[in-house]
């Protein structure tokens, strides 16, 4: 959840072909091994005398408010796929993440429609982005056992009951990154008496406001307001929010806006006199902000929590990650998002493969029980329960403009102290 109004995301040169092959059908093809797989090499293909997959796509890639993170987001995924395809592959089959991508711009409507146009063809959605629009088609893809890795941190996704069992997600949710951020926070500048969330309703910062809220609950804090805002697009300015914080002077707010929306009140109310401090959740950064006026007060004020590894991360997946680059800098780090949120579904093709049945349903069963290494980016996960928080982690930042994408990792691995009741999702959008 990037605003697009700080980072412009380059054009994906892949989209023009991507038009161009969508006659391939892997369903229909008389080599076909099943829905999406078959034994005639990938367009393209790295491996021309190996069978090819077809994996489809959903995401907002021109003309939504969140392209400029789902671009960089494609292209990490991309990447990943095109190392695991020069890497032989799997089971005799290439990887093909381009015929079957679709624009959604961030539209439910278009995602169903687009979703009904490939599901014929793929045998997963390598992304499905967005939470809204992934639950408006969970009923057709549990009947056509679609598996899918999704962009979001709902926390809904983490239980079967909410997402079917067909949901690969990585890292914590909206929910218990709240808790895990704040008590990040009171071990570095002591435990607050009182705090304000300020967000947008819904599976995002309603998610994220819960485990604020749980946590302050456990931990005997004052919740002064739990704010709800919207994207400057439709309400002008935070002018609301900046007048409750002052107002209130909590001694931390958690911030679940767009960047836009964070750095207008960060700064406004640090210029104003409010000397508390800000946790960020992930989708409240992105490089663009290291231009503003607000920076010296985000640098000052405000700490970002992410579910994995920045940028600066050392590890020999971030390895891999700056490697794919060629010394280029991503747009933002939605590059590193897709490419970490690849891994599950790799192993899972992976498994099904050994299991030999590299199928829908033969995916959708393999979920149970399938191990998932991250390289080190994040800690290696078994999908089955749904993660216990105190295995969650998150990586804490500060703004940095010194650092390649703005941010330096202040800590890594932090993990929840405090326990709350996370049986379900803790809200329905």
């Amino acid at each position: 959840m990037i605003s697009k109004r700080l980072i412009a995301g380059p054009a994906i040169t892949l989209l023009a072909a991507t038009a161009a092959c969508t006659a391939v059908d892997g369903s229909d093809d008389d080599t076909a091994s099943g829905a999406g797989i078959t034994s005639e090499a990938c367009p393209n293909a790295v491996n021309p005398d190996n069978g090819c997959i077809y994996l489809g796509v959903l995401s907002d890639l021109e003309g939504g408010p969140f392209a400029a993170l789902g671009t960089p987001i494609h292209e990490g995924q991309l990447a990943f796929w095109q190392r695991v395809n020069e890497q032989g592959g799997i089971a005799g089959h290439d990887i093909d993440l381009s015929t079957y991508t679709r624009n959604t711009a961030y539209s439910v409507d278009r995602h169903a429609t687009e979703y009904q146009d490939i599901e014929p063809h793929i045998l997963a959605l390598a992304m499905s982005l967005g939470t809204p629009q992934t639950e408006s088609v969970l009923p057709n893809m549990d009947a056509a056992d679609i598996v899918a890795v999704p962009g979001s941190w709902w926390s809904g996704l983490h239980f079967n009951d909410t997402d079917q069992g067909l949901i690969l997600e990585s890292g914590y949710s909206y929910c218990t990154e709240s808790v895990i951020g704040l008590d990040w926070y009171s071990e570095e500048h002591g435990a607050p008496s009182t705090l304000v969330t300020v967000g947008y309703p819904g599976d995002y910062g309603s998610d994220a406001a819960t485990g604020a809220r749980r946590w302050a609950e456990e931990n005997d804090v004052e919740v002064l307001a739990e704010i709800n805002t919207a994207p400057n697009a439709m309400v002008q300015d935070q002018a609301g929010p900046i007048e409750q914080i002052l107002t209130l002077a909590p001694d931390v707010v958690v911030l679940a806006t767009a960047p836009a929306e964070a750095a207008e009140i960060v700064a406004t109310t640090v210029a104003r006199g409010y000397g508390g401090r800000f946790m960020g959740s992930v989708p409240t950064w992105n490089p663009g902000l290291l231009q503003t006026a607000a920076i010296q007060a985000l640098t000052a004020r405000y700490n970002q929590t992410s579910p994995w590894q920045n940028w600066d991360g050392q590890s020999a997946g971030m390895d891999a990650i700056r490697d794919s680059l060629g010394g280029n800098l991503p747009t933002n780090q939605g590059y590193v998002f897709g490419w970490v949120w690849s891994y599950a579904l790799k192993e899972l093709l992976e498994k099904a493969a050994a299991e030999d049945d590299l199928s829908r349903s033969g995916l959708r069963d393999a979920i149970d029980g399938l191990e998932v290494s991250y390289e080190g980016i994040l800690p290696d996960r078994t999908f089955g329960d749904p993660p216990a928080l105190e295995d969650l982690t998150a990586v804490i930042t500060v703004p940095d403009a010194n650092v390649e994408l703005g941010t330096r990792t202040v800590a890594e691995a932090v993990t929840a102290t405090t326990s709350i009741d996370y049986g379900a999702a803790c809200v329905t959008p």
